[in-house]
């Protein structure tokens, strides 16, 4: 078994134990390594004179990359990253007929790249799409006497890849990259022509501060034995609409009607977007709120305010999930 088909098989084990995707938000790095396969290079003229036809051709190759990058919590990253990729040479062809040649080609530099990750699509496996552009050192280098120079050109790359969350954080990654380069390079009086590369590659990454899964939590609290309301709200909002004050309006006048000793307004949240920002969403919610009851005639010394993120879901859901009825703030009158 080779180490690719060990790789890919560890990760299918794994894939059952999975942990549930979650977008990155904050410090990342990661390391990949898989095969190059680099086109036929042009080789565009020789000592000044135009040699239509000629080709280089090169064997299939080992391509490597690091890279370190910062997510945004919504999908979109952006990093640094450093490449390697090396071809060994197979021979010219010219009009047709094939010059067996010994020699290599070796690249490196960094790129920097924008990428989105799909986080909604499925909790077992994350696709995501990028581009970078950036700077490569190629060296050519033939063993017939034609030496060994390093030439640096402008670069950009085509990324396709997707993410398969092992635990908290850590993934394994399968990417496709296509990595080109804009300008001719001279060579000791040869010119060769744009350099594109093709590589697939596995890799891991791992995301720093990634929230641990999910604690057990306490039941809700029990119904009030007076009456509650529900007030809803849309995806990613706290802002009240107008049926949405109108409940409000409705529990303040009924709280004048009736004894009480505190009214409880707690916020929650569906499982869309990450536990961090949803615990914030809840209590923006729950704020909101108790500031429209508070305009209504309730004392403000009677609020109690609670946020309970995306925990005591009304709708149960998996992760990811935009539920409406979980997208809610609770009025109990106590």
């Amino acid at each position: 078994m080779t180490l690719r088909s060990a790789v890919f098989a560890a990760t299918m084990v794994a894939l059952p134990l999975a942990a549930h995707a979650q977008p990155i938000d904050g410090l990342y790095i990661g390391a990949g390594v898989g095969a190059n396969f680099l086109q036929s290079q042009s080789i565009k003229s020789v000592g000044g004179i135009a040699t239509n036809g000629l080709n280089l051709t090169s064997n299939v190759g080992v391509a490597a990359l690091g890279n370190i990058g910062w997510g945004f919590g919504n999908g979109l990253r952006a990093e640094l990253e450093f490449n390697y990729r090396y071809n060994s040479y197979r021979n010219v062809n010219a009009f047709g007929a094939a010059v067996n040649v010994s020699g290599k080609e070796q690249k490196y530099g960094p790129m920097v790249n924008v990428l989105y990750d799909f986080n909604d699509l499925s909790p077992a496996v994350v696709p995501y799409v990028g581009a970078g552009v950036g700077y490569q050192a190629i060296n050519e280098s033939f063993n017939n006497g034609g030496g060994s120079q390093t030439k640096g050109t402008f670069a950009y790359q085509g990324i396709l890849g997707a993410a398969f969350p092992i635990s908290p954080g850590l993934a394994v990654t399968a990417e496709y990259r296509f990595l080109g380069t804009t300008s001719n390079r001279n060579y000791n009086g040869v010119t060769v022509g744009n350099d594109y590369n093709h590589s697939i590659m596995l890799g891991m990454r791992y995301a720093f501060g990634a929230p641990a899964p999910a604690p057990m939590v306490t039941a809700p609290p029990a119904p009030a034995p007076s009456r509650s309301y529900l007030v809803f709200f849309d995806w990613d909002k706290s802002n009240l609409t107008a049926r949405a004050r109108g409940i409000i309006a409705d529990a303040a006048a009924n709280s004048a009607k009736v004894s009480y000793t505190k009214i409880d307004v707690n916020g929650y949240t569906d499982t869309s977007g990450t536990p961090r920002y949803n615990q914030g969403l809840s209590m923006r919610r729950a704020q909101t709120v108790a500031a429209e009851l508070v305009k209504d005639g309730v004392p403000k010394t009677a609020i109690a305010i609670s946020a309970f993120g995306e925990t005591h879901l009304l709708v149960p859901t998996g992760p990811g999930v935009r539920e409406p009825q979980n997208r809610r703030v609770e009025i109990i009158i106590r």
